[in-house]
């Protein structure tokens, strides 16, 4: 099989093209692509953001975002001429949601000027099948079909192990948070990921995308399990700012406070990417919810539980 040029512009895409071994032919990368850790270090990245969440709170991310200097993926450079060096076959991008990567048509628009105009592959994975099945997509556009299949059908089968030993279990009514200020619930997979855990997703539909909510909505949800995992906040960054959390009225009256059911999790390598990686956030779940141990154990860089008053 010909080498083929990849770049990707979507963190999910490149753990796919890892995930069907063909990492090595990744010539270009987002700013935001880290893993396989080390892996993909040396590959140029092509793309910047217009804001530094590293300096700001989880508000002012969010006034940024939605503010009228940031619209979508405007908050993302393009490096178009870097683009064009690396002279790529193919391109991995999205068109889900506007504020996580550069988009598809920004994407057309960049390569419709280079010579040779690379394949243009957006993934839209809305559900934690629609994920599974991108992982075939992208093992065809790379001609890692077989590779792909097998990868799937390995996944799969963790999903439905989860599945057999949480059935018939106390399923608790699970709240996913993926912004603290305002109170994102979230969307798209992870309610999908929640239920194969064995719980019960509250304020967020498989498939389906999510917006802000008052927090007396989550005080009427009264959920018995509280996961956080803010979009692209690694676990510190989340406990340091739970104070946007427990400042709120009524905050201790929770049932998962009262509980001591309020976890921390790691977003961006199991829940907020749609990549392979999810399904190791079902079994992460598991072991949150029941207490049911698959796989490697679960450390406290993937879920930990926090002390809050």
């Amino acid at each position: 099989m010909p080498r083929v040029r990849i770049v990707s512009l979507l963190p999910a895409a490149t753990d796919f093209v890892a995930a069907v071994g063909r990492l090595p032919e990744l010539v270009g990368r987002t700013h935001e692509c880290d893993w396989p850790p080390g892996a993909v270090a040396a590959v140029p990245v092509v793309t910047a953001s217009e804001v530094e969440p590293e300096v700001m709170s989880s508000r002012e991310i969010s006034d940024a975002v939605g503010g009228a200097s940031h619209h979508g993926s405007s908050l993302y450079t393009l490096d178009s001429g870097r683009l064009a060096e690396l002279a790529p076959d193919v391109v991995f991008t999205q068109d889900l949601c506007e504020v996580c990567a550069v988009s598809y048509r920004r994407v057309c628009e960049a390569v419709r000027v280079l010579d040779a105009g690379p394949r243009v592959v957006s993934l839209e994975p809305r559900t934690l099948s629609d994920v599974l099945d991108c992982l075939r997509v992208v093992g065809d556009v790379l001609g890692a079909t077989e590779a792909a299949a097998d990868h799937a059908t390995e996944l799969r089968a963790r999903l439905e192990r989860v599945s057999r030993l949480v059935a018939g279990l106390a399923r608790p009514r699970a709240m996913a948070i993926e912004w603290l200020e305002p109170v994102w619930p979230a969307g798209h997979w992870v309610p999908d990921q929640i239920g194969h855990a064995g719980g019960v997703a509250l304020l967020g539909a498989s498939g389906e995308h999510t917006r802000p909510i008052p927090w007396q909505a989550v005080l009427d949800a009264a959920p018995d399990v509280l996961l956080l995992m803010p979009c692209g906040f690694p676990p510190e960054r989340t406990v340091a700012e739970l104070h946007a959390l427990t400042d709120r009225p009524g905050w201790p009256d929770l049932p998962a406070v009262r509980a001591g059911a309020v976890w921390v999790l790691d977003g961006p390598a199991y829940f907020n990417r749609p990549g392979p990686r999810v399904v190791r956030g079902v079994e992460v779940l598991a072991s949150v919810l029941h207490g049911v141990e698959i796989g490697p154990p679960v450390t406290a860089a993937e879920a930990r539980r926090v002390a809050v008053p």
